[in-house]
């Protein structure tokens, strides 16, 4: 009698994944490399304005240097904290990811509130986007350098402040999706204060109003739709984001503002 051979109808029905890896990575991968062409366009459009345009300011000393430095070891610290979070997570310890996450996440946020603070001092002094003199009612500038920067070399203002808004933007969602990710709903109460708090403050600290309260959204569709316990995977594919905007900033620093920085004694 001869054997019966039974085929599962669902035996073939899964192709095997890309370089051996899980879809979720993949899928991380892809989005960081149409990202990095949105960044790549932007600091091309930079150098380009700057190798093409004679005279280009370098309006920044000593100060603006000594702060996007520390806001370079923010973030550069933030990248050792997320590594940790991914190696904790590796070895199933949820008490210690947790805890490296929510220290990422304070690195991420210092980094912010200086690139905002950082952003209204100079809007103040008159160092602005054109865009900004047509939507805002703004006084007039404080630092004649600052003012005669925007007045004869308008694209230095709105190269700066596109670029270096993106690259803070990103770093935002990656707070927001850290904190989901570290907090799951105990986020979504927090992340409304954070918004809350926003609408009052002062300068470009308001319209982080915009981006939590849509960020809000998101979480609460994510996280009340389709509640999950995050895994290592995840973890691990929060780090690729994490570090893909660190990365990013390690080419801003040097061209954005160590370039366009003029030592005086």
């Amino acid at each position: 009698m001869a054997d019966a051979v039974v085929v599962h109808p669902g035996a073939e029905a899964y192709e095997p994944s890309w370089f051996r890896t899980y879809s979720k990575k993949i899928g991380m991968w892809l989005f960081l490399l149409s990202d990095s062409l949105t960044f790549g366009a932007l600091l091309f459009a930079y150098s380009y304005n700057r190798l093409s345009t004679p005279g280009w300011p370098t309006p920044f000393h000593v100060e603006s240097i000594r702060n996007a430095s520390i806001m370079t070891g923010f973030l550069l610290t933030s990248s050792l904290t997320m590594v940790l979070a991914v190696l904790a997570s590796s070895r199933g310890d949820r008490a210690w990811t947790r805890n490296w996450l929510l220290a990422t996440m304070a690195f991420g946020a210092g980094f912010v509130l200086l690139h905002a603070a950082e952003w209204n001092k100079l809007i103040g002094e008159g160092l602005r986007w054109p865009l900004f003199q047509t939507l805002f009612d703004l006084q007039p500038g404080t630092n004649p350098e600052y003012v005669a920067a925007t007045r004869n070399f308008p694209q230095f203002g709105g190269t700066f402040f596109a670029l270096t808004g993106m690259h803070m933007l990103h770093v935002t969602i990656g707070i927001i999706y850290l904190g989901a990710v570290a907090l799951r709903k105990m986020w979504l109460p927090i992340l409304g204060v954070l918004a809350i708090l926003c609408w009052w403050a002062p300068g470009p600290f308001h319209y982080g109003f915009y981006v939590l309260l849509f960020g809000l959204a998101i979480c609460a569709i994510v996280l009340l739709l389709k509640p999950m316990d995050y895994t290592d995977h995840d973890i691990e594919v929060s780090g690729l984001y994490w570090h893909f905007v660190d990365l990013v900033w390690m080419f801003i620093f040097p061209l954005v503002y160590l370039m366009s920085t003029r030592i005086s004694s």
